[in-house]
């Protein structure tokens, strides 16, 4: 059955249509994410969406936003309910992503997909960068010495690294780990020094 035009101009549906591609991407991946099939869980004909994404990239920004959004409020909420010690944000904070990304692996793959965030739509940049500048910060303020932005760097490489490594099985394998806690805070260790008393 087809939509009636009324439907496909609703100004709800740009709405619609991410909520779908992000149901769709927790459901099957990032692999699943065609415009036909967004537009068809959205319950519209295929050519709807250019309406409103007049490129296939234009969605998966759009999806990707709400991941680097969801994230962020995330991000906000562990370090609103934490002290002051920059140390224990930082821990918190690598805690939040790890998780974030263990339990959104298909968002996770399409955040940080370097065609998007690369190509500027709807300002994804813009939405990832001040979370690395959070990261930035805390780092700057644990190692005052250090150039932050570098060492902010090389921790969310070895997260990133942790998350993918993680949920592919590779670490559990070769360190014999269950959870990826003794890696968390080997790594904090490495780039922030040793916790104090340790």
């Amino acid at each position: 059955m087809s939509e009636s035009p009324k439907n496909e101009s609703d100004p709800g549906l740009r709405s619609r249509l991410v909520d779908a591609g992000v149901a769709l991407l927790a459901a099957e991946g990032v692999r699943a994410l065609s415009l036909r099939e967004i537009a068809r869980r959205a319950g519209v004909s295929h050519g709807a969406p250019r309406r409103y994404f007049p490129t296939h990239l234009e969605l998966l920004s759009a999806i990707a936003r709400r991941g680097f959004e969801e994230l962020g409020v995330s991000v906000r909420a562990t370090l609103g309910s934490r002290t002051d010690d920059p140390r224990e944000r930082t821990e918190a904070l690598a805690r939040t992503y790890l998780r974030f990304a263990l339990e959104n692996p298909g968002m996770y793959e399409l955040m940080f997909r370097h065609d998007l965030l690369e190509s500027g739509h709807l300002g994804l940049r813009d939405t990832s960068l001040p979370l690395f500048g959070v990261l930035v910060e805390l780092v700057g303020r644990v190692r005052p010495e250090a150039d932050a932005r570098q060492v902010a760097g090389a921790l969310w490489a070895n997260l990133h690294g942790l998350a993918q490594l993680w949920r592919w099985g590779s670490l559990q394998l070769v360190t014999g780990d269950a959870d990826f806690e003794p890696l968390l805070r080997a790594f904090l260790a490495a780039h922030l020094g040793p916790e104090a008393g340790r």
